[in-house]
């Protein structure tokens, strides 16, 4: 890889701001160096991981791509275990484990091997375009692991790592999790529950221009709503013989759904719609073969869509609502409604993760940079942290910036990866130091 002096130049007069601050101790302040000088060594270890395919249903991909990962963390002192997952349709996490002193805080890492971008993608390789690199996973979440091994290169250059304790769960499919998720997320919620902190590294979020907190995500399950109704000739339609049609069901139920679940925080889309003489759904939910007449009334419509909440109450109270509408039927037709199992939990905006910004904020201050207010939980989807939200505070976002994720194009932001090791690696040096 040719140089890059106007990253190294950000990256520098990053880590030079400390100094003039003189807020930072020794250590601290030789992180933000260490960091600056190893982006090379970044920005080389991005465009290894981002090159190596890892679609979620390419499990070798993953594979390699969490051989990569070992190969980064077991020189820091991690014991590093790989555990299989095949069993639920995908390749595995990657758990590293880090044992510092008995009697202070216990972190816990999160970030994901697999990408949305499958082997038949066009989409496949890095290129930097400026202070851009581009290429499936480059954000999201290449870019993130990225950020973790600069963070904890620093911390073992400062001495701060010897000490502190770290788990990190590296999962194998974030994009698409394997079934049951009751299985292919015990390990990380086994990990919440024996954790102090949580420190998501999926990618950061800027709102009109400024770096945000992240303190909340929001849940994500699926739902299908059947509607069924009788099968009759169309000049027959509202009789009390024929009834409405599960078509005009379906599209009463859903336009009932718009008017009357919106609330704070909430958001329910409508995805896939199928309806007429006759309608299937593939194996998956993600494609419907229809046929009908436009003189026969339809016996049936079904309807694909997804929920997203923030807090476990906010679900429970919405599906209650959903259900009695669906229970509410039009004449001569019925319906019902399933939830997917394997949904996403969200993680609720607590006091705990409030407190861990207003640390992750007292890095900024002593960094000369500006505090990072909460973002509004409607600005980002859900995340694998929100399987451990219940047991343990947390943050997320603290990954690199980067735009057009899940497409391509998807690009990092390249100084904001120096940027978020030097605040990551100067927040988990200050709360492995803390007491349980």
């Amino acid at each position: 890889m040719k140089s890059l002096p106007l990253v190294a130049l950000v990256a520098l007069q990053l880590a030079l701001a400390p100094a003039a601050a003189a807020k930072l101790s020794k250590a601290e302040s030789g992180m933000a160096k260490t960091v600056a000088a190893e982006q090379e060594r970044s920005l080389a270890l991005l465009e290894r991981l981002v090159n190596q395919n890892s679609g979620s249903l390419n499990l070798e991909g993953v594979e390699k791509v969490g051989a990569m990962m070992r190969a980064e963390l077991e020189p820091l002192g991690f014991k590093v275990e790989w555990k299989p997952m095949r069993d639920t349709g995908r390749a595995g996490h990657l758990i590293a484990t880090h044992v510092g002193r008995p009697d202070t805080k216990r972190l816990l890492l999160i970030a994901h091997l697999d990408t949305v971008f499958e082997p038949d993608s066009p989409f496949q390789t890095f290129t930097r375009k400026g202070d851009m690199g581009e290429g499936p996973g480059a954000g999201d979440d290449k870019g993130g692991m990225v950020v973790i091994v600069a963070a904890l290169r620093a911390m073992q250059a400062a001495g701060t790592l010897k000490g502190a304790n770290i788990e990190i769960h590296m999962t194998g499919d974030e994009e698409d999790a394997g079934h049951p998720i009751e299985k292919a997320r015990a390990d990380l919620i086994a990990a919440g529950k024996r954790s102090d902190v949580a420190l998501d590294f999926e990618g950061l979020v800027r709102d009109g221009g400024a770096d945000m907190g992240s303190v909340a995500r929001r849940s994500s399950d699926s739902w299908t709503v059947t509607a069924t109704g009788k099968s009759a000739h169309s000049s027959g339609i509202f009789s009390a013989a024929a009834g409405d049609g599960a078509i005009y069901e379906l599209t009463r139920i859903i336009h009932r759904f718009r008017t009357e679940l919106p609330e704070p925080n909430l958001t329910f889309n409508v995805g896939l719609i199928a309806g007429g003489q006759q309608a299937d759904l593939d194996a998956g939910g993600i494609r419907a073969t229809v046929n009908g007449k436009t003189n026969i009334i339809a016996p049936i419509a079904v309807a694909r869509g997804d929920l997203r909440a923030l807090s476990p109450e906010q679900i429970v109270r919405v599906k209650a609502k959903m259900t009695a509408i669906v229970a509410d039927h039009a004449p001569g037709t019925d319906a019902k409604i399933a939830f997917d199992p394997g949904g996403y939990p969200s993680m609720a905006p607590t006091d705990g993760n409030r407190a861990l910004l207003a640390k992750l904020n007292g890095v900024n201050r002593d960094l000369g940079l500006a505090e990072m207010a909460p973002l509004d939980p409607l600005k980002r989807g859900a995340g694998d942290i929100s399987f451990v939200a219940a047991d343990v505070d947390g943050l997320a976002g603290l990954g690199p910036y980067s735009t057009g994720d899940h497409a391509p194009g998807e690009a990092v932001d390249i100084p904001s990866i120096a940027r978020q090791a030097t605040r990551a690696a100067i927040l988990m040096s200050r709360l492995s130091a803390e007491k349980r």
